[in-house]
């Protein structure tokens, strides 16, 4: 379950300021089919409010792939708002490394990030991971 109001933390300083309006550049690699429909039920449940299930349907994805930036990342979401601190940083960590290094889920591994280490009082890790931010919000290249 999630701790008193982490969910709201959650989405209003990671997933809802990462959300571009298409203005930036986004990489998404080849997915496995059946980690991206698992991530898809995850979400759903924890917007229907059962994080325990989406906690189970995440860990079944990384069983398949371990890798996955957005699985990932996903789970270093739950893991914040259910107050896990230690587990969100690793897994945002791992998804920052593994990802695209642009675009949406780079700035939210980073923001996850910011948010753990201000609460932990890591001062100037959170600085670090802010002046990361800005190399995730690339523009895209100009078509013609």
């Amino acid at each position: 379950m999630p701790a008193p109001g982490e969910d709201r933390v959650v989405e209003e300083r990671v997933r809802a300021p990462s959300a571009g309006a298409g203005e930036e550049l986004q990489v998404f690699g080849v997915r496995n089919p059946a980690v991206a429909a698992l991530g898809r039920d995850a979400a759903t449940a924890e917007q229907r409010g059962d994080p325990e299930r989406a906690e189970m349907l995440l860990e079944r994805a990384l069983r398949i792939d371990g890798r996955d930036p957005a699985i990932l990342q996903q789970m270093a979401e739950l893991q914040l708002a259910g107050g896990r601190l230690d587990q969100a940083a690793s897994y945002a960590q791992r998804s920052f490394e593994l990802g695209p290094q642009v675009g949406e889920i780079c700035q939210r591994s980073l923001r996850t990030l910011i948010v753990v280490h201000e609460r932990a009082a890591a001062w100037e890790e959170a600085r670090k991971a802010r002046d990361r931010l800005a190399a995730c919000r690339v523009a895209p290249p100009e078509r013609f």
